[in-house]
């Protein structure tokens, strides 16, 4: 009988285990800036060891969310006649914000 108990505790156990971590939040970090001029980019990727991420760039702005912890290289996929801008060692932590700032993107 003791070692039935016994058995069923160890499986309760786990099961609130699983559980427990299934609801585990994951916040996450997000990169955002803006692209001047507004209308010389479309895109934005942002690419680490275990991650790529992409966000369209609106008016201007682009923010992607979502990125977990790290540094991330954030290339600029820029429209004709503007060149593609690429920002090395980007720190994103989660919970927070890595703001680029404005850019500005040459012809």
């Amino acid at each position: 009988m003791q070692s039935m108990k016994n058995k069923t505790m160890g499986l309760l156990a786990m099961i609130l285990a699983v559980v427990l971590f299934a609801f585990t939040t994951f916040d996450g970090g997000v990169i955002k800036g803006k692209i001047t001029p507004a209308d010389g980019a479309k895109q934005v990727w942002a690419i680490s060891a275990t991650d790529t991420l992409k966000s369209a760039v609106t008016d201007g702005s682009f923010e992607i969310s979502n990125a977990k912890a790290g540094t991330y290289k954030v290339f600029i996929d820029a429209t004709e006649p503007y060149k593609d801008v690429v920002k090395d060692n980007v720190q994103v932590s989660d919970g927070s914000t890595a703001d680029l700032g404005s850019i500005t993107l040459e012809k």
